[in-house]
């Protein structure tokens, strides 16, 4: 005889749905706002972006101030550690090494992505391989960054930086998936002996904001103070391998062409040596610091300028650059690292040290106003390649491929 179904609690114990949670992110980092340099930039901006795509995400990083404390910032959980001044560089400091298996046990993150093997990157990484939580890698790091701060000697920083490549392949041979911002980038360790697979993912920016602007620059340069001159922007940290220097001893012959300025957008310990050098070649009164701008100020910044100039030659990428394009401005750049990717029919390149034909580009850019829309026109086109709306799809996507 066949039994009766029955709709029973017994033999149909009632399912409980358990609800769909925001994906978990935690994102270790050693530099993270109020440090200003690219990394630091980068990732908050990751962070915060992840946050308004309705991600749950946490910051683990240095202490500001020293004590460590916790707060919710821009959407986002910022857990920030103990920390003690960096007495090789003058602004930034490093966290007190510790484990930390009770943050990521308390968080339960379904992913860790570090932006770095240094102290909090190490110890993170360390504390997810033992939770067996997937881990994402981003390179930021490249050795010459770190040399003027460590007062490495010129003869001994190739030795020096290949022990560097050395702990960095330990600590992120150990993620399961690693990525930096560019192709160049990827090849770059490579060549360093790293043997991985590594993704390109652009950095991104927020097209939304930098885009080019219609007032007139006269009044765009009086709201940054700046006097209605033609003028070429940098924005960055005022560090020596940015070789800032090229850019105020090619003043002087841009200036036998036009009534030109350089303007510095940033902070560093390049500053005093770069306001000496312009009174001694005699274009101290056509260079201007504008020291630290705040982020929301930014497009305004970059819609003072006529062209951007970025000198440096350890970029992985140029945040600065891909910003300056956004806002439809032509480029000079170093023919070094990832920003040859940058400049094709938006601008020229020049061999770093060549400051003649640094100066060439930057004159035949402000003499020529119809050239100058043309290639500020191609570098609005290029920059719309590198939506930041993008990258923190593909980065999604990546957590979920590694989660799985």
């Amino acid at each position: 005889m066949a039994m009766p179904l029955t709709t029973s609690s017994t033999a149909f114990p009632e399912l409980t749905l358990v609800p769909d949670r925001p994906r978990r992110v935690l994102i270790s980092t050693d530099t993270y706002p109020p440090d200003v340099n690219g990394a630091a930039v980068f990732t908050h901006r990751l962070a915060t972006g992840l946050a308004e795509r309705g991600n749950e995400v946490h910051v683990v990083c240095q202490s500001e101030d020293g004590p460590a404390k916790a707060d919710v910032v821009d959407g986002v959980v910022v857990h920030r550690l103990r920390s003690a001044p960096l007495l090789v560089h003058p602004t930034m400091r490093v966290t007190v090494p510790s484990r930390l298996d009770r943050l990521i046990d308390a968080i339960r993150p379904d992913v860790l992505h570090t932006q770095g093997h240094f102290v909090v990157g190490r110890a993170a990484v360390a504390a997810a391989r033992r939770r067996r939580v997937p881990v994402v890698a981003t390179n930021h790091f490249m050795p010459d960054n770190l040399f003027q701060f460590a007062h490495i000697p010129a003869r001994l920083r190739a030795g020096a930086g290949r022990l560097a490549w050395r702990d960095f392949s330990r600590i992120f041979g150990r993620a399961d998936l690693i990525t930096t911002p560019t192709p160049l980038a990827a090849r770059l360790l490579a060549e360093q002996g790293f043997d991985r697979h590594v993704e390109a993912v652009s950095c991104g920016i927020d097209l939304t904001r930098f885009h080019p602007h219609a007032e007139p620059k006269a009044w765009t340069r009086n709201a940054v103070g700046l006097p209605d001159r033609p003028t070429v922007l940098f924005v960055g940290r005022l560090d020596e391998e940015k070789r800032l220097d090229e850019l105020v001893r090619a003043l002087p012959y841009v200036l036998n062409e036009t009534d030109a300025q350089v303007a510095f957008v940033g902070k560093g310990n390049q500053r005093d040596h770069l306001e000496r050098l312009a009174a001694r070649i005699g274009v101290g009164e056509r260079v201007s610091f504008l020291g630290y701008v705040p982020d929301e100020a930014m497009p305004q910044a970059f819609a003072a300028a006529d062209v951007f100039a970025m000198p440096g030659v350890a970029e992985l990428q140029s945040i600065a650059t891909l910003e300056a394009m956004a806002t439809g401005l032509p480029v000079v750049a170093a023919n070094a690292m990832a920003l040859p990717h940058l400049v094709h029919d938006n601008g020229y390149l020049y061999e770093p040290g060549d400051v003649i034909s640094m100066a060439r580009s930057l004159t035949a850019l402000l003499t020529d106003g119809p050239l100058r829309e043309r290639m500020g026109r191609a570098s609005r086109e290029l920059a719309l390649t590198h939506d930041h709306q993008a990258s923190l799809a593909r980065f999604e996507q990546i957590y979920d491929e590694v989660a799985r």
